[in-house]
């Protein structure tokens, strides 16, 4: 780690190789971690009146400040390292294989392929999920017919379990403990991507409004720390 990432973010209206940033340049204090999670076109329920309905946001109850001082709790041990294959959210109906996700050669992350939306991935070259350190999974919320994977990610609340199986055969349970959304413009990358002794996971996507021209405004991001494995 230690290189900047950028993330490509797509929607109707967007320039073809746009990319934005999420902030200062990373140090090594916080793994040198930026991405925003992509998005490729934008699907809203059309409800009869002139506003369009799209993806849930999480509400300030859920955020990091309404959880305490400590808003991760108690967790167990890491696990030794190994690579994710699937990440399971039952309250919001989430069962998706992960594919590990790189750096395209000018620094930005790799996402998952478009056409298949029930796809998410794991940055590779970070650390794994149940890992000491601080995990990141992200994938699209919408694509041009539908919604995606992650399109009810801003609905989970506090409490909520997250499974991760592994490829050593073991499966990771993360317990959420906030639910955020951030613009674009004043994403706080320390926060999200700050190194942690614990096994955290970040979970990433679209969200925080939308714009015909520009696409999504922001990010929807869950945090979760590790609370059991089986």
């Amino acid at each position: 780690m230690g290189r900047e990432v950028r993330a490509v973010r797509g929607g109707p209206g967007a320039r073809p190789g746009r990319t934005v940033r999420s902030g200062r340049r990373p140090t090594a204090r916080h793994a040198g971690l930026l991405v925003l999670a992509a998005c490729v076109g934008v699907w809203l329920v059309d409800t009869g009146s002139h506003e369009p309905v799209g993806p849930p946001l999480p509400s300030a109850a859920e955020a990091l400040a309404a959880a305490g001082a400590d808003p991760a709790g108690a967790g167990i041990a890491p696990l030794p390292g190994s690579p994710p294959t699937r990440i399971r959210i039952p309250s919001i109906r989430v069962d998706a294989p992960l594919v590990g996700l790189g750096l395209e050669p000018g620094g930005s992350l790799e996402v998952p392929p478009p056409a298949r939306r029930d796809l998410a991935g794991w940055y590779r070259e970070g650390t794994t999920p149940g890992a000491a350190g601080t995990a990141v999974v992200a994938g699209h919320v919408d694509h041009a017919t539908g919604p995606a994977v992650f399109y009810r990610l801003g609905a989970l609340r506090r409490g909520a379990a997250v499974e991760v199986p592994r490829a050593d055969g073991r499966t990771a349970v993360f317990t959420v403990h906030a639910v955020e959304v951030y613009d674009a413009r004043a994403f706080p990358d320390s926060r999200v991507y700050g190194p942690s002794r614990r096994a955290e996971l970040r979970i990433i996507t679209c969200g925080g409004g939308f714009s015909p021209r520009t696409g999504y405004r922001g990010n929807v991001v869950v945090f979760a720390h590790l609370t059991g494995t089986y």
